[in-house]
């Protein structure tokens, strides 16, 4: 193959989509010419590291379309002089009215822009996540006849419509996502479900390398790191804290931020647990490193949200499973993909403190058992859940 091929990804550089990063960077390795088109400007206050080894040029698309009106106005100009226009717009108003949000409308003034924009030897559009980046690639799609990809992961499978999935899975040329429930669901939508691979993401272990020899704590020092969305289940480990006897030692450091971090913040005190639990908001990747080096256990309580956003398999539980963490996570999407209960890891069911805070109970009390499942959860990562694979399979849907 020759030519450029554009990811389109709903924001960059994000501290959240360290998996991302690290596929374009592997894809980079192998030589594949790629630019990155963002739909929004980056928000978050620092960087990883590996967003400073990337090369690839970046674009923003307009974030709202009233802000770049002339950028727009020449977008859609250049895009009504192509031969697919007239099937994109009748499309896109289809969807709209399916979707009549302003979201559905910035999809295709964006969809203009990159198609008046992007280069001349462009490809193949990509995008990363199935809901917004790939409408855009979709009405670009249409628009200009670039053929189209996708890899979809979590929130973007379980929260979007049927049609629409539907509709985007007939006009792609293959998509790969990172969990058997995804691939499953997706496949049973696909008029062609070979269209539609499982590929994990996997790990680079050259971020992550083998830890050295951790001292259990005492206070028994308690990771969890992620969003505060509702989907991560923080209340339920909350609450399971709070079940805990008051003679077990034990302290939470969690490291994200997002919109509910006053709400659990009020939430700990109200539990009267507030004073061993340390917020430390977004952190960049050494630092979160740190923290999975100084931990005994640690603990994600993910949950399906009431609009069925849920994760897919959480990034943080094979970066805690590379640094020979005992890991408890709660049994849903892929996590039993990653986690074998009572083998490599503890799994309970989502939103029950009791069985959370006795997980948790039986690690802090036993350091050996956390030792054991820790040193399985490693060496099942090692072998079956190496970036490498991902971006081999990947490498070879691009033709590099």
């Amino acid at each position: 193959m020759t030519g450029r091929i554009i990811f389109l990804l709903k924001g960059y550089p994000r501290l959240s989509e360290t998996f991302i990063a690290q596929e374009i960077l592997g894809l980079e390795s192998r030589g594949l010419p790629l630019e990155i088109w963002s739909l929004r400007f980056p928000t978050d206050k620092y960087r990883h590291p590996v967003h400073d080894e990337i090369k690839a040029k970046v674009t923003y698309l307009p974030e709202y379309l009233y802000q770049e009106p002339g950028r727009v106005m020449r977008g859609l100009l250049r895009a009504l002089k192509s031969p697919g226009f007239g099937r994109a717009f009748r499309q896109w108003l289809k969807d709209f009215m399916r979707d009549p949000t302003p979201n559905r409308g910035r999809r295709f003034g964006q969809a203009c822009v990159l198609v008046a924009e992007m280069p001349a030897d462009v490809v193949r559009l990509h995008a990363h996540f199935l809901h917004t980046p790939a409408s855009v690639a979709y009405y670009a799609h249409l628009i200009a006849g670039t053929p189209w990809s996708c890899s979809a992961h979590a929130k973007d499978i379980w929260t979007s419509a049927d049609w629409d999935k539907r509709e985007k899975l007939a006009s792609l040329d293959w998509l790969v996502t990172c969990t058997a429930s995804g691939h499953a669901h997706l496949q049973s939508l696909s008029d062609r479900p070979q269209k539609v691979a499982l590929v994990y993401h996997g790990l680079d272990f050259r971020r992550f390398p083998e830890p050295p020899t951790h001292t259990p704590g005492n206070p028994v020092q308690i990771l969890s790191v992620g969003r505060l969305v509702e989907k991560k289940g923080y209340p339920t480990l909350l609450q399971a804290l709070a079940l805990l006897p008051k003679d077990c030692d034990w302290r939470l450091t969690h490291i994200g931020g997002g919109p509910l971090d006053g709400e659990l913040k009020a939430l700990a005190e109200r539990l009267a647990i507030g004073d061993r639990v340390l917020w430390l908001g977004a952190l960049p990747q050494e630092r979160v490193l740190a923290a999975y080096r100084a931990a005994d256990i640690f603990v994600l309580a993910a949950q399906i949200a009431a609009d069925g956003d849920r994760d897919g398999l959480p990034n943080v539980l094979m970066e805690a499973q590379s640094q020979r963490l005992a890991c408890i996570a709660t049994n849903i999407s892929g996590i039993p993909e990653l986690i074998k209960d009572g083998e490599t890891g503890l799994l309970v069911p989502p939103e029950d403190a009791a069985a959370l805070a006795g997980a948790m109970r039986s690690l802090i009390d036993d350091p050996r058992r956390r030792q054991k499942l820790a040193n399985a959860g490693f060496y099942r990562l090692r072998t079956l859940f190496t970036m490498e694979t991902g971006i081999n399979d990947l490498a070879s849907r691009f033709k590099y």
